[in-house]
Parts: structure tokens; C-alpha cells; sequence
């Protein structure tokens, strides 16, 4: 069974978009997932985890403002870290998501710790995806840089030369690979060129010099320490650097590691080791 798109109206009547699995009704109830996505994301990169998880438990998939099936907004404020983290905290009440293992990408797991922070009994574990506590400046000068930038390819075959030829090393997309994670990042607009799912206004501010003074995000990281975690690290990654995981394994000594050679940021989550470590991991939150 497929899921039932949801569409919410924020504080501020600005219309977001998520997609709501359900497992069998004949399955016992059990914890359900919450998929965070990166800054530039939406919920349609945890197709397959979801498709997976949702023959055991409900899995709700969340598109921010500005994002995927999310409506844009007009003032570029209304991106702003502490927005669209009030939104996923509205979203949750919405779809009675009262407690939720979390998967968060990049930002989603920045807003994961948030969550912990500010609502921490709304959390039964996290997952994080290629981010910590420090983020490295190259790659973060990276994702500003690139992310900003509307191609208005011709063909969604120019949206993943694209890809192909700026995003970090993700050696396990093959041709049709990268082809899909282009139609998840690209749509035809009605120039008949493709353009970013994403806002571009998006990303200044809410991880670029609008979004304000960075929070102590170890203590953010901090909040987690009582909750069944795992990290999914890229190991060439050039957000979430080696010194960081070792200080995360030592603030956090129960969290599980799981280290991907030769991937940069941010794992798809497609990768067959994170499938078996990702799937294992929630299997042990009842």
C-alpha cells in the first residue's frame, strides 16, 4: 500500500506537505518513524525506507516550507532555522506523531537534536545522517555555494551530468542511480527547463548567513545522550569531519557507527550497508 498524501496548514496558513505510510491493520502498533530531510531535500529521498519500515510501522515523511510538495514562501525570513523547526513540531501534533524514531539527513538531524531540546519525550531514538556537532567550513561553503544555484537544465540526462560532476564521491549510484536522485532533485517547470525542488532563497537563510548565530550545537548533540542512536557517517565527507565522530563516540558511547569508505555528503540511505544498519536499529525500539 502506498501513503496518503497530507497537506497541513502551518501557523501562518502557508500549506506543508507530508506523506503518511500505514502498516497493515492487522500488524501490532508499534513506534512509528519521522524522516527529516537535508536543507535542499524532501521527504521523496526515504522513498524506499519507508516503503520498507511501512510493513511494520507507520512512517511519516515531511516536506519543509519551500520544499518538494511544500508551498513556497513569499518573505525569505520565513525560512529560518526556528521556523521550519516550529513546523515540524506543528506537523507532529497534527499527525498525533507523539512519539517517533527520527531519521534525520544533515539539517533534518540538526533539527533532530533540536527536537530533543525542546520536546525530548517526543523522540525514541535518532538516526543521523552525515552530521555532528561541527560542521566543516569547505563543505559548508560548499553547500551554500552550489545550493543556491537554479540550472534550468534542458533534460533531467543534464540535471545528473550535474550531479555527477559536483556532489561528493556516492559510489554506489550507478546510471540509473543518479538519474532517479536527479528527478528527486529537479522538476520541469513550466519553461520546460528543470529547476530545484527547493526554494533557492532557502538556503541562506536557514544555514547561511541569515539564519543568525549558530547555537552551542554540542549541547544540542548533548540532548540526545540518553536515547538509542546511530551515525551514519560518509567517511569522505566534508561536512562531518573525522575529529567530530571520535568526540561524538566519546560524548555519546552507545551510539552506533556506521562508517561508509568513499562516501561524501550525504548518503542516500540506499547504500546496502545503511539499508541493514538503518532497518537493525529500529527493529530494536519496539
Amino acid at each position: 500500500m502506498g501513503p496518503r498524501s497530507v497537506t497541513l496548514s502551518a501557523h501562518d496558513g502557508l500549506a506543508l506537505h507530508a506523506e503518511d505510510w500505514r502498516p497493515p491493520a492487522d500488524m501490532p502498533r508499534r513506534t512509528p518513524v519521522l524522516c527529516l530531510s537535508g536543507i535542499t531535500r524532501n521527504g521523496s529521498d526515504f522513498r524506499g525506507l519507508a516503503e520498507r519500515q511501512s510493513q511494520r510501522r507507520r512512517v511519516v515523511t515531511f516536506d519543509y516550507a519551500g520544499h518538494g510538495a511544500s508551498a513556497r514562501a513569499e518573505d525569505p525570513e520565513r525560512y529560518r532555522p526556528e521556523a521550519m523547526i516550529r513546523d515540524v513540531l506543528d506537523m507532529m501534533a497534527a499527525l498525533h506523531l507523539h512519539r517517533a524514531v527520527v531519521v534525520g539527513t544533515s539539517f533534518g538531524g540538526l533539527v533532530s537534536m533540536a527536537l530533543a531540546v525542546l520536546r525530548p519525550g517526543a523522540l525514541a531514538g535518532v538516526v543521523l545522517n552525515d552530521i555532528g556537532p561541527e560542521i566543516g567550513s569547505d563543505g559548508h561553503a560548499w553547500v551554500l555555494d552550489f545550493n543556491r544555484r537554479d540550472p534550468a537544465a534542458a533534460t533531467l540526462e543534464d540535471c545528473a551530468a550535474l550531479l555527477r560532476a559536483h556532489l561528493p564521491a556516492l559510489p554506489h549510484l550507478d546510471d540509473a542511480g543518479w538519474l532517479d536522485l536527479a528527478d528527486r532533485t529537479y522538476a520541469k517547470g513550466p519553461d520546460g527547463r528543470f529547476h530545484p525542488r527547493w526554494d533557492t532563497k532557502v538556503i541562506d537563510q536557514a544555514v547561511g548567513a541569515e539564519a543568525g548565530p549558530v547555537p552551542d550545537l554540542w549541547a544540542l548533540f548533548g540532548a540526545l545522550g540518553g536515547l538509542p542512536l546511530l551515525l551514519v557517517w560518509g567517511e569522505v565527507s566534508r561536512l562531518l569531519l573525522a575529529p567530530t565522530v571520535a568526540r561524538m563516540r566519546t560524548a555519546h558511547p552507545g551510539m552506533r557507527l556506521l562508517t561508509l569508505p568513499g562516501t561524501g555528503h550525504a548518503p542516500t540511505l540506499t547504500e546496502p550497508a545503511a539499508i541493514a544498519a538503518i532497518d537493525a536499529f529500529i527493529e530494536t525500539i519496539p
